[in-house]
């Protein structure tokens, strides 16, 4: 995982690594724009805590959460990301995340919608302005929060 962007400490953590970071567990609903809603218990890293140890710099206003999945990305406002809810995850319900819920790392906040929690999260780009995203550009809100 990269964290870069409008920091004055770029970050490159392993996984091993960002499992060694200060970490929390929080059992959260999560709810799709499909209509859907599930309950599990994320462990992960607050953003917050990766934007500390980054030293993020005072013109960062946006973060851009970058998947390996073929250019996937969402952007977010820095308040959202820095919410206290708002996890880089790896693992679900006591286990280490699978394929299928975004292995090996991925956004969780229960302050977003579903679309805007970015699975095989490879990069967190800190920026001082606002970007979109691979559903807000389809047409999908941007914001996408609750």
């Amino acid at each position: 995982l990269e964290v870069t962007g409008a920091v004055q400490r770029p970050l490159r953590l392993t996984l091993e690594q960002l499992a060694g970071l200060r970490s929390m567990s929080q059992r959260v609903n999560h709810y799709c724009v499909e209509g859907w809603t599930a309950v599990a218990e994320w462990r992960g890293v607050r953003v917050s805590e990766l934007a500390r140890l980054a030293g993020l710099t005072p013109d960062a206003g946006y973060v851009d959460f970058q998947s390996f999945d073929d250019g996937y990305h969402e952007s977010w406002d820095l308040e959202s990301a820095m919410h206290p809810q708002t996890l880089v995850a790896y693992a679900m319900d006591g286990h280490w995340l699978g394929p299928a819920h975004g292995a090996p790392a991925r956004v969780h906040s229960p302050v977003k919608l579903g679309y805007k929690n970015t699975k095989y999260l490879t990069k967190i780009v800190f920026m001082p302005e606002r970007n979109g995203g691979y559903w807000s550009d389809l047409g999908y809100e941007w914001y996408g929060g609750l």
